[in-house]
């Protein structure tokens, strides 16, 4: 059994390097988006507590973002927790409150972090969240705001319609105070009001979901408008490096044409 096991490791790590090398001399997003669809599955097709299998996700999230950094994808948007998901049991909102808090602080420590310059900045409706989460969001964002060489955007109490209806308020509000004309609004505008406003670039270029879900469920509805996306049959636990390196491969062979 262990020499089956070791010889299939070793297959898995020649198809991993023969994919790299298709994709490596080639064009690679700029900017992805992920969301992470199926811990709770998981966790259940392995006998264990639905909620533990959220502390795999999280490792998963960990080595993907890694993965990303190694490639020199210089965006990653992962969707850890939408505003629907307030609605789960209050035991299971609360351990993923602490563990998005704990998974935050290891980013204080974090030596790649500042290795890679990686800004860290949380995306949603943050007020929603407990304050010492929203404490510790601050610590980090102050933290790494001065690298720009790398972006991770963690989507937390967030809605792609929350965003939009946040950003409308604001505009309004400009209107209100006399500092705008409806007459000036334009697309320009609007997105200098989205949350992911600060980034070099907002819309991704591919939308990857796990678990074989096929819907966006509220996540970037805005940025999303020409992103490439990608479904997979797998869950976000299990999620390897060749499904990754598979789906940049897929990518880099479409043609994007932008509506021309």
């Amino acid at each position: 059994m262990l020499k089956g096991l070791l010889s299939a490791l070793g297959v898995y790590r020649i198809y991993e390097k023969w994919l790299f090398e298709q994709i490596k001399n080639q064009p690679k997003p700029e900017h992805i988006a992920i969301i992470l669809d199926g811990n709770r599955r998981w966790a259940q097709n392995h006998s264990m507590n639905p909620n533990v299998g959220h502390y795999y996700g999280a490792d998963k999230t960990e080595k993907v973002l890694r993965w990303c950094m190694n490639l020199g994808v210089k965006t990653i948007t992962f969707y850890a927790f939408s505003t629907e998901n307030f609605t789960r049991s209050p035991d299971e909102v609360n351990e993923l409150m602490g563990l998005i808090e704990e998974k935050l602080r290891q980013i204080l420590e974090d030596e790649d972090i500042r290795k890679y310059k990686v800004r860290v900045k949380a995306i949603g409706r943050l007020n929603q969240l407990p304050e010492n989460l929203q404490e510790m969001i601050t610590k980090v964002e102050e933290a790494t705001k001065d690298y720009d060489e790398h972006f991770l955007n963690l989507a937390i109490a967030y809605g792609g319609r929350a965003e939009i209806v946040d950003a409308a308020k604001e505009i309004a509000q400009h209107i209100v105070d006399g500092t705008l004309s409806p007459n000036e609004i334009d697309e320009e505008v609007f997105e200098k009001h989205l949350y992911t406003s600060y980034l070099p670039k907002q819309d991704p270029d591919m939308i990857i979901r796990t678990s074989g879900e096929e819907r966006l469920s509220g996540f970037l509805l805005y940025q999303s408008a020409y992103s490439e996306l990608f479904f997979l049959d797998v869950y976000w636990p299990e999620f390897r490096l060749i499904d990754f390196l598979r789906a940049i491969r897929t990518f880099q062979k479409r043609k994007r044409r932008f509506g021309q």
